[in-house]
């Protein structure tokens, strides 16, 4: 997982509706670059509607969400139409860049092993190094620890 204090590596994805975003766009403001594992999955909906809760909060103190997994444009549309979510999603279906960052790893699921995201945020600093890291998050109470974060 990358460390906090390093150069946040740069990435390009496209979000839901196929437009491109890269970490570039941001210069200067704070991004919570949150990585989850499936779009309309009990702990990652959890997630995702905490971001949006705290939304507002979040961009009146200069942060930008950006949520990440392996899914397709079209299942984030369906997601982000369920829940109203007010931030973009962005499709990593070859998990590059959740590579780049340790978001992805062995997992294990009543005792089977495999390959996949690694839920974890990283909060990265206006001048593009990562201020936080949030390895192996645990969604209840997380969005209120970056929102803590991105303020002080």
């Amino acid at each position: 997982m990358i460390s906090e204090g390093a150069k946040a590596p740069a990435f390009s994805l496209k979000d839901q509706t196929g437009k491109t975003v890269k970490l570039a766009d941001f210069a200067g403001k704070q991004v919570v670059l949150y990585f989850y594992p499936k779009d309309n999955t009990p702990g990652c909906t959890t997630e995702a509607c905490d971001f949006r809760d705290q939304h507002s909060k979040l961009q009146k103190a200069g942060a930008v969400v950006l949520g990440v997994s392996p899914d397709s444009e079209k299942s984030h549309v369906k997601f982000i139409e369920k829940f109203e979510l007010p931030f973009p999603l962005l499709v990593d279906d070859d998990h590059a860049v959740a590579e780049k960052y340790g978001a992805w790893g062995e997992k294990s699921l009543y005792g089977r092993k495999f390959m996949g995201i690694i839920r974890s945020t990283f909060l990265i600093g206006p001048d593009g190094k990562v201020k936080k890291v949030w390895p192996k998050v645990k969604v209840n109470g997380h969005v209120d620890q970056v929102l803590e974060a991105v303020k002080s």
